[in-house]
């Protein structure tokens, strides 16, 4: 059972990571209900932000490259102002510090005191509507905006928020991106890459204490079983979203956050 429990939090993790549902309010949830203990389970499901890191490192691999080109060329030379790899290298690096900096000053803090199924449902419920006012205030702004140092720190200070369960990184940043007007396309593809060290981080991290811990030949293999799970997954609903985004907006993501608010509701007053 074990292994069957790995893979579907594995798919549950590859699908939400990306989409902005939240992973960790569905992972909280499905571990609530359905009874999914897999040695310690927050460490597990920051475990399985490994298979997600591998589907970011295998999809954006070029991008990264250019990330670290860009880094190292800026050592031997500041020209981020004209040097198009440069200012991508220092957007994403400036938009992973504040998640960075709130993620180990409270991560114990947030998985001691905010894994609550009903924390949950209210947060599914604050982002469908902020989906709803992002889309219909993105609409109204032209021209759309680049890339700057500027706007990439107000992205990386949504990566903060969604250290609550329920919020979603993704939908978090996305809706920062089209709050500083860039085009739709850019906001997702930064979403995601600005998103790579900080998941990066956080699985290793767990990874490591997994490890350490007394685990059982069962327990290791349903880990190896969720991280190549949630892998496969990622690649393919990376590709998906970056299609769906371009030309559709996040009202879809919106009315799917408060169907599944009703139903853990609903779940939630019957238990």
């Amino acid at each position: 059972m074990y292994s069957i429990h790995a893979f579907i939090l594995g798919v549950v993790q590859g699908l939400t990571e990306f989409l902005p549902v939240s992973s960790s309010g569905h992972l909280l949830a499905f571990h609530d209900f359905l009874g999914f203990d897999l040695a310690d389970s927050l460490s597990f499901d920051a475990a399985l932000h490994l298979g997600t890191l591998a589907a970011l490192l295998a999809f954006f691999w070029r991008d990264v490259i250019g990330i670290v080109r860009g880094f190292f060329s800026s050592l031997r030379k500041w020209e981020v102002q004209t040097n198009q790899q440069q200012a991508f290298a220092w957007a994403v690096i400036l938009g992973t510090i504040p998640a960075g900096i709130v993620g180990l000053a409270l991560e114990d803090w947030i998985g001691k005191n905010l894994r609550s199924p009903w924390l949950v449902v209210v947060t599914l419920v604050i982002g469908a509507f902020g989906f709803w006012i992002a889309e219909r205030w993105y609409a109204k702004q032209t021209p759309k905006q680049p890339l700057t140092l500027r706007r990439a720190i107000i992205v990386g200070l949504a990566q903060c928020v969604a250290l609550i369960p329920g919020i979603s990184r993704s939908g978090a940043t996305i809706v920062a991106g089209l709050g500083v007007k860039l085009e739709r396309g850019m906001a997702a593809r930064f979403a995601f890459l600005v998103s790579l060290p900080v998941v990066a981080a956080a699985g290793t991290l767990k990874l490591r204490e997994l490890l350490l811990a007394d685990l059982t030949r069962s327990e290791l293999t349903s880990i190896g079983i969720g991280v190549a799970t949630s892998a496969i997954v990622g690649y393919v609903v990376i590709a998906f979203f970056l299609r769906f985004i371009q030309h559709r907006t996040l009202a879809v993501f919106a009315w799917y956050r408060l169907a599944a608010a009703a139903v853990l509701s609903l779940l939630l007053i019957l238990r």
